[in-house]
């Protein structure tokens, strides 16, 4: 862990299916870098994202530790899963030693929802995290730690849909928010059963489309809230794989 007297700067990488966000934060979590954003690039190759990474952050200030967030089923940095960016162009892929072969310095690379949860926990208990964007994400700690990540968005919520499909953004825009927050409520009814979390916190780009009102242990947060988890993955005491 890092200690008052070896400050680090980190540069925090929130990747999306239709946006790279980044900035610059001390080991607090407050920014240097304004907030900053890239269209993601199409096709989402590792070749054009590491370029489209190197275009938004080429006028950052300085930095010593890279944290990144992806959409998919991240293993010790490499790349198992994509279904928002194109798994075939990703499959096994070393994320992590692109970032450090690309930008220099070391990298931890998470799940986004994994990362953006470090961001917003309390800390204590049982907590949940929801991302509701290009797909649906998940994450999930206890006191603080991040558990080893489980692909939710995976699993079948009807015969022919998993979660990704059934509340990802395609969806919304071909039901319509009407129906999309129907399907919302069923999920998170669902979740809160499941797992019985002690709190559950909701984010991603649709998050603020949800219109029914939310249990007092549910709370809805911004991507600019989450991307300040970028610090703490690396002062937790044992870094996630």
């Amino acid at each position: 862990m890092q200690t008052p007297s070896d400050p680090k700067k980190f540069l925090s990488i929130d990747i999306g299916g239709s946006h790279i966000k980044a900035t610059v934060l001390d080991q607090e979590g407050k920014q240097i870098k304004e907030y900053e954003k890239i269209q993601t690039p199409s096709p989402a190759s590792p070749e054009n994202l590491m370029q489209a990474i190197k275009t938004l952050t080429k006028d950052f200030p300085a930095y010593d530790l890279i944290s990144a967030g992806f959409p998919g089923y991240v293993k010790d940095g490499t790349v198992f899963t994509a279904p928002n960016l194109g798994t075939d162009l990703w499959r096994n892929t070393n994320l992590k030693k692109l970032l450090k072969d690309n930008l220099g310095k070391d990298a931890i690379v998470v799940n986004d929802a994994d990362m953006q949860g470090m961001g917003v926990i309390g800390g204590k208990g049982f907590e949940m995290v929801i991302t509701l964007g290009t797909g649906f994400g998940t994450a999930l700690f206890f006191n603080g730690k991040l558990l080893p990540h489980l692909e939710l968005a995976h699993l079948q919520v009807t015969k022919s849909k998993t979660y990704d499909v059934y509340l990802g953004d395609k969806a919304l825009h071909e039901i319509g928010a009407g129906r999309w927050n129907k399907r919302a409520k069923k999920v998170l009814d669902n979740f809160n059963t499941v797992f019985n979390y002690d709190f559950l916190y909701i984010g991603g780009g649709n998050a603020s489309k949800i219109d029914f009102k939310l249990e007092g242990n549910v709370k809805i947060v911004s991507n600019r809230e989450g991307i300040k988890g970028g610090p703490r993955l690396w002062q937790q005491d044992e870094k996630p794989v």
